[in-house]
């Protein structure tokens, strides 16, 4: 575990955009695990939403800086709700905090009401969300997703 780590929400840019792609591939890969996915034929996952990030003035893209170093990304749809669209912390930093402190920061960007969901083949996710949503909220489930509703002021 992780002490007293300084963690820092960068606005992804034009320029952090290979970044970015290349810690949703960590994602994805971490993800495989509960979504079955598999790699294309040139051994990548691929998230066919990325370049929408900079051409979609509802999108935001923000990576997750730990002690200078990056630790994970967090995908933000704007509108209403809000939408956690994805989020990761990198394995190193989970379970030290960076996760809540990361993710109370891009919530605190866009006030409103919000919406955060997870599979439930997932439930370490659906338990990180319960514990980093300092707000009071709702959950509710179908057969594959728990969504998890809340409102900031």
């Amino acid at each position: 575990m992780l002490s007293r780590v300084a963690v820092e929400i960068v606005e992804a840019r034009e320029g952090d955009r290979p970044v970015l792609r290349r810690l949703i591939e960590l994602y994805r890969y971490d993800f495989s695990e509960f979504d079955d996915a598999d790699v294309d034929g040139h051994g990548e996952f691929g998230y066919r939403y990325l370049d929408h990030y900079w051409t979609e003035r509802d999108r935001h893209a923000f990576l997750i800086r730990c002690d200078g170093s990056w630790a994970g990304f967090a995908l933000v749809r704007a509108g209403d709700p809000n939408d956690m669209a994805e989020f990761f912390v990198m394995r190193k930093y989970r379970r030290s905090g960076v996760g809540r402190a990361a993710a109370s920061e891009v919530i605190a960007r866009f006030p409103g009401r919000w919406t955060v969901r997870q599979l439930l083949t997932n439930p370490a996710a659906s338990a990180f969300w319960r514990v980093a949503i300092p707000y009071e909220f709702t959950e509710r489930q179908d057969d594959t997703e728990n969504t998890i509703e809340f409102s900031v002021e």
